[in-house]
């Protein structure tokens, strides 16, 4: 027969480590029984409807510019500059001042400095779209 020993009118404690508390809990949680019910309640951030329009409205005209350079991204690549019969370049100022010229070295080197420009801006109209938040 076992006889529970008392010392000076005071009983044992059982006493238990953090450590197999945790585990009993992590058991707990992972059988599905909680210790603690969870009680999380969504955040609702303060949206303005202006702000976020305004917001929408930014994003559209960021998509519509690309949109515009990947068109004439397009249009630069299908035009044939090799041909030196029938190329030719031209810039017209707003006084009517006029440079054009039919040399298609000129123009290859134009049209391939337009093009990497355009590749340039492209990258970094993706790369905004890409961060933007709503």
């Amino acid at each position: 027969m076992a006889t529970n020993a008392k010392t000076n009118g005071q009983s044992k404690r059982e006493t238990t480590s953090t450590k197999a508390t945790v585990q009993r809990k992590l058991a707990d949680a992972a059988a599905g029984k909680s210790t603690t019910p969870v009680t999380k309640e969504p955040a609702k951030p303060n949206v303005n409807l202006d702000e976020r329009i305004n917001r929408f409205e930014k994003l559209r005209g960021i998509a519509n510019q690309r949109e515009r350079l990947v068109k004439t991204l397009s249009e630069l690549s299908r035009f044939n500059y090799n041909s030196s019969d029938s190329c030719s370049f031209s810039i017209k100022d707003a006084t009517r001042l006029e440079f054009k010229t039919t040399n298609s070295n000129l123009i290859n080197l134009v049209a391939s400095q337009l093009q990497a420009t355009l590749e340039a801006r492209k990258v970094e109209i993706e790369e905004e779209l890409i961060k933007f938040q709503l």
